[in-house]
């Protein structure tokens, strides 16, 4: 068993620290052949290359072999809704993507560019990633704002023939229905028997929702800023509208404070304040995740005074649901796979991929591994990998 800590504890990060740690950007190329001679130079270059050219030009297949685009993840954003930050531009997104390109190549083994554009219309979106094809081998959208994100994935999804994935989106389920099912493991409860209180309709709170319901949660209640969805109320359109139809099987309506009494799990990805009167309402032996970034709903130690297993986003406190336990291996095994698409199915096993690791120490303070913790990355590429199939069309 490898045995990887849950918390690192460091010294506190300082300004000069961050800021020269950014200074010409966090990503580099490197060299897979050498160049040290004329002979190498000939080989790399010209004339070589060209014989490897022609080649690709008569079999458009070999591109996969012979270049780094089957296997490079363009991290695509247009900066709407960075962070917490929100509608910050392309510029400044750009090193938030630099970072999660970071992320794939240290979790993941995989290369990625990261390509933020000056536009937030979606048929320009998609036109230019349509046109930037040949260059990559998967995409990952990332801080997109809701709900262009959804239809910006739908139409990419059915646009291009490789991975598409919105990580804020579907990172954070996959990441979270892991760490659901490691609390209930510890508490010896099963999903299926959970009152899920969701509160933030926007891309994680929608894909979280629909992951859940999924796995098998049959009573999942979801909020926005105006209340529990419910068809038919003002503001209820699109995505939301679908979940409003899916969702709410008791036909609660209000607001927190209406759908709160006695639910078993406060999932929080709205940034929207839980006041501790609510949460001293939630069942015995609740689970608070409380995902917003870098302010949780509520503090984790004011959630430990109510609810028997507590989580959030950050990484100075137990349980971090973290994306990078899930999207590094997710990529790699639909790569590895050669899938067209990333499925329902490649979700729900990646989600057990991160839980199994967990299995050997689960506690109510360790419900997902450490995002260190190297057996992650290979488990979920495995676990996707298995599930796949070459030329995977499913939706």
């Amino acid at each position: 068993m490898t045995v990887v800590p849950d918390r690192v504890t460091t010294a506190p990060v300082t300004r000069d620290e961050i800021f020269g740690a950014h200074r010409g950007g966090k990503l580099a190329t490197g060299l897979t052949a050498p160049l040290s001679d004329a002979r190498e130079l000939a080989i790399a270059y010209t004339p070589g290359v060209a014989d490897v050219s022609r080649a690709i030009a008569a079999d458009a297949a070999l591109a996969d072999r012979y270049t780094w685009a089957g296997r490079l993840v363009a991290v695509v954003s247009d900066g709407t809704a960075v962070l917490g930050l929100g509608d910050i531009g392309p510029r400044a997104a750009l090193p938030v993507m630099e970072g999660k390109s970071a992320l794939f190549k240290a979790f993941g083994g995989l290369d990625s560019i990261p390509i933020v554009l000056d536009t937030t219309d979606v048929d320009e979106i998609v036109e230019t990633l349509v046109r930037l094809r040949p260059s990559f081998g998967a995409v990952n959208l990332e801080d997109v704002s809701a709900p262009r994100c959804f239809e910006l994935e739908r139409r990419l999804v059915e646009a291009l023939d490789c991975p598409v994935m919105h990580d804020d989106q579907h990172g954070t389920a996959i990441v979270l229905l892991a760490a659901l099912r490691g609390a209930c493991e510890v508490q010896g409860r099963e999903p299926g028997e959970l009152r899920v209180v969701v509160s933030g309709a926007g891309a994680a709170g929608v894909a979280c929702a629909r992951i859940l319901l999924a796995a098998g949660v049959s009573d999942v209640v979801v909020l926005d800023s105006r209340g529990v969805l419910v068809p038919g109320r003002d503001g209820v359109t699109g995505e939301k509208a679908a979940l409003a139809h899916r969702t709410n099987p008791r036909g609660v309506t209000g607001s927190l404070a209406d759908a709160l009494p006695g639910a078993d799990v406060f999932v929080g990805l709205s940034g929207a304040r839980l006041p501790e009167e609510l949460l001293a309402t939630m069942a015995p032996d609740g689970m608070v995740f409380a995902l917003s970034n870098p302010d949780p709903e509520v503090h984790p130690d004011v959630a430990a005074r109510h609810a028997a297993i507590v989580a959030t986003g950050r990484s100075d406190f137990p349980n971090q649901i973290n994306n990078v336990l899930a999207f590094p291996g997710v990529f790699r095994g639909a790569l590895d796979a050669g899938a067209r698409r990333i499925t329902e199915e490649m979700k729900l096993a990646a989600a057990e991929a991160i839980l199994d690791v967990a299995r050997d120490d689960l506690a109510a303070d360790r419900i997902v591994p450490s995002p260190f913790d190297p057996r992650v990355a290979p488990a979920v590429s495995a676990a996707v990998a298995a599930v796949s199939e070459p030329g995977d069309d499913a939706g």
